[in-house]
């Protein structure tokens, strides 16, 4: 077979011509604002199963349906929530897949056998053309070779699927370099099951509360069945094996640099590159440029396969905005062989009264250094500019002589959803970049971040584990009154404004219950079990 490209002028005829090709049962290679996609009419079986055929991708592995506009979504969706609607009113088009409940008419071959759909609306004039002309929406998974990195030129889907497919429309490079983000709506709270171009912390200020799935951090079990492309299967790969290492920069860099062989290849951030002289070397972008490094993670990727290194050690972001998306494709084309480098990060948070102080002395006893959230908080108050500025800006004169007039901007925000969000969404992307800095900087091997929004905040994403403290509630209402001398009632209010065990059942990797009769007695027992959670991490890392 003969793979035509087509590079569509004013005149639309390439357009016409590459919609004939999906109508007809076609394979066409699509461009999209994310990576290049393999497209064929999602309402076609056999035009379906020749996607899986070409790419020589498992038949559990679903597609993901592209549509124009968000009028189409009711043809293929039932049961669709506002939820999907606000979303798209914000993010379509653009590079956002949901998961909804499927319509009849959407094959199970599509679905990879599942009774939901991922459906996202592309943001790329080539391609919204393409897909009206036709008339059907377009089934497209990433255009590579299953397991190889997504393409992200027309020349790049050429390598893999040459000879294989139809035609490619080149639509030029892909502006934001990594796959959509996959938020599943049929479950509550809505779950994220790729992370991508659109990042996690936008989506939470449409959606609140957002669960994670496991399948973005770790490897899939054998028996479990994808819900989303990319979930279950070594993925974004080249043909040497790979290393992703994590942990602050200059601790991933200098790790890297310390194991590499004479002839491993790197993939770095720009300001490490000159440390490996010597070494094929291809460069993500600057360490705090994260869109940078979503627009060369896959060309990184597939530049080694134009090479003989044996092993690439690769420098991983943080989880931070589209570093979350970027570090996930690291991992899974390491097979998650992942190495921390940095100190082993322990979040902590729950209700008040459950004990938090007596936890962080039982850290501190085993070595740790514990960073205050609420002390980072009053310290930026004072000393960062930028912060006081916005705070300024967005809520009018809440300094004085003193500091912040807390009063003030208490009357503002309180009684305020929107002034609230506000508020949360300035100072946590300041909160994030301090910790995140005392983290690069760390001395200790343990590090504990003492935060009661670490969830809200994303401070949970610099964490390998996450602690909540819970203790019942007849106890929590006895320490909140001898310790704050107040009442009862307002004890018990204070308890019901907070969020309840389950949310940090859901949220937290571990939980400590303190449900004993002294501090002294829930300190001993903190000290036994970090002293477990820190030996099990370690044996994790050096596996």
């Amino acid at each position: 077979m003969e793979t035509k490209v087509f590079r569509p002028g004013p005149d639309r005829d390439d357009i016409a011509a590459a919609a004939e090709i999906i109508r007809s049962g076609g394979l066409l290679g699509i461009p999209t604002e994310t990576v290049y996609g393999l497209g064929a009419d999602a309402l076609n079986e056999a035009a379906v199963a020749r996607i899986f055929q070409a790419k020589g991708r498992p038949q559990d592995n679903p597609l993901i349906l592209h549509v124009p506009s968000v009028s189409w979504l009711e043809r293929y969706c039932r049961d669709v929530p506002p939820s999907a609607y606000a979303l798209a009113e914000r993010f379509w088009p653009g590079p956002l897949t949901m998961i909804l409940p499927r319509r009849e008419n959407v094959p199970l071959r599509t679905t990879g056998g599942l009774d939901t759909v991922g459906v996202r609306c592309p943001d790329h004039p080539l391609t919204l053309a393409i897909i009206e002309a036709a008339g059907v929406p377009v089934a497209a998974p990433s255009g590579n070779l299953s397991g190889r990195p997504s393409p992200t030129t027309a020349a790049h889907m050429l390598q893999d699927m040459d000879g294989r497919i139809d035609a490619i429309v080149d639509g030029g490079p892909c502006r934001v370099g990594v796959e959509s983000t996959i938020i599943d709506l049929t479950v509550s709270p809505p779950r994220l099951l790729r992370p991508g171009g659109l990042p996690l912390e936008e989506l939470r200020q449409v959606l609140g509360d957002i669960a994670v799935d496991g399948a973005v951090t770790h490897r899939m079990d054998e028996g479990e069945h994808p819900r989303a492309p990319g979930m279950k299967y070594r993925h974004y790969a080249p043909h040497a094996p790979v290393t992703a290492v994590v942990g602050g920069a200059g601790r991933s860099a200098a790790y890297i640099q310390a194991r590499l062989g004479q002839k491993d290849g790197v993939i770095c951030f720009d300001e490490y590159a000159g440390l490996f002289a010597g070494h094929v070397v291809h460069t993500l972008g600057p360490a705090a440029d994260r869109r940078a490094q979503a627009q060369h993670v896959f060309d990184a990727l597939r530049t080694f396969d134009e090479t003989d290194v044996p092993h690439i050690y690769a420098q991983c972001p943080d989880d931070a905005g589209l570093g979350l998306a970027v570090g996930n494709r690291l991992k899974k084309a390491a097979g998650f062989h992942v190495v921390d480098a940095g100190p082993l990060v322990i979040g902590l948070t729950g209700p008040t009264g459950a004990g938090k102080t007596s936890a962080l002395l039982a850290l501190e006893r085993l070595g740790g250094c514990v960073l205050d959230c609420d002390a980072i908080y009053h310290r930026l108050l004072q000393t960062d500019a930028v912060l006081r500025g916005e705070l300024t800006a967005a809520f009018g004169e809440v300094f004085n002589e003193d500091g912040l007039d807390r009063q003030r901007l208490g009357k503002l925000v309180f009684s305020d959803p929107a002034a609230m969000e506000r508020l949360n969404r300035i100072v946590f992307r300041h909160m994030s970049v301090a910790v995140r800095e005392r983290l690069d900087t760390a001395s200790e091997s343990v590090v504990g971040v003492d935060a009661i929004n670490l969830f809200e905040s994303g401070l949970d994403a610099m964490c390998r584990r996450t602690v909540g403290l819970l203790a019942p509630v007849e106890d929590r209402v006895r320490r909140i009154m001898a310790r704050d001398d107040i009442s009862e009632e307002y004890a018990r209010l204070r308890i019901a404004a907070q969020k309840d065990d389950d949310f940090y059942r859901t949220h937290c990797t571990d939980i400590l219950v303190n449900d004993v009769a002294s501090a002294e007695e829930f300190e001993e027992r903190a000290y036994a079990f970090f002293s477990v959670l820190i030996k099990k991490c370690k044996e994790e890392s050096d596996q």
